[in-house]
């Protein structure tokens, strides 16, 4: 049994078509395998959320949202207007904790970034992290923006006592721009480890067997698949 928690650096940065691909690869290795999203926002009761996407990309039916709130806002502000309750955390770990008892990967996909708050009391996905003991990878922008808001996430990662799982650039662009290329250099400077990943731009539009293929090339071996970041380097030169 594993406990992974995909967070990022921020809103739409990646964090779902990563999560997928993370799923895609252990399901096609045959393993049992999970996904959790603790709380959806900005989605609609008759709307398809974050694993409904991860279920038509990863090809599994084993997903769980636990909650969903209608306004796009941080879980905590979209449990309060809506006049619901807000996510209970120590609910939530043992909810979690019970699937991974028969299941070789669970996948917690995080809203918004690490310290987004869950409830009013701070509650956050880093907090969560801590109550399953699990290992964060962290999900990241390409370009201009990056390296503070990556810093500043593996900075609370550490000061939390949290393990790093490593860091994926969530959206590849087609076209690199120098800030990219030049981030590929300095996002393994500030996680002290080699890339773990880049998706492509448009992974999330590819049909299931181009996704698999797409999502092996795009992480490392430790996450299950093929990538290689020095590789990957060398074909983006400054």
């Amino acid at each position: 049994m594993t406990l992974l928690v995909v967070t990022g650096t921020g809103t739409e940065v990646g964090k779902t078509v990563v999560t997928a691909a993370l799923a895609a690869l252990a399901h096609d290795r045959g393993h049992a395998v999970a996904v959790v999203k603790p709380a959806q926002t900005g989605v609609r009761p008759d709307e398809l959320g974050d694993v409904d996407l991860v279920a038509g990309l990863a090809g599994i039916r084993d997903v769980h949202e636990l909650a969903r709130y209608p306004d796009p806002l941080a879980p905590a502000a979209a449990a309060r207007r809506a006049g619901r309750p807000a996510v209970d955390l120590d609910g939530l770990a043992a909810r979690i904790g019970k699937l991974a008892t028969d299941r070789d990967l669970v996948l917690v996909e995080g809203a918004g970034g690490l310290l987004v708050r869950y409830d009013d009391n701070g509650a956050t996905l880093a907090d969560l992290a801590r109550l399953l003991a699990a290992p964060v990878l962290v999900v990241t922008t390409a370009g201009l923006g990056a390296l503070n808001a990556t810093a500043l996430t593996l900075e609370a990662l550490a000061h939390r006592g949290l393990d790093l799982a490593g860091v994926v650039i969530g959206s590849w662009p087609r076209e690199p721009d120098l800030a990219c290329r030049s981030n590929l250099t300095d996002l393994t400077d500030l996680a002290g480890r080699p890339l773990a990943g880049a998706l492509p731009a448009g992974a999330a539009l590819l049909g299931r067997p181009e996704f698999l293929a797409t999502a092996r090339q795009a992480l490392e071996p430790a996450l299950g698949g093929t990538f290689r970041a020095q590789q990957f380097r060398e074909r983006h030169p400054v």
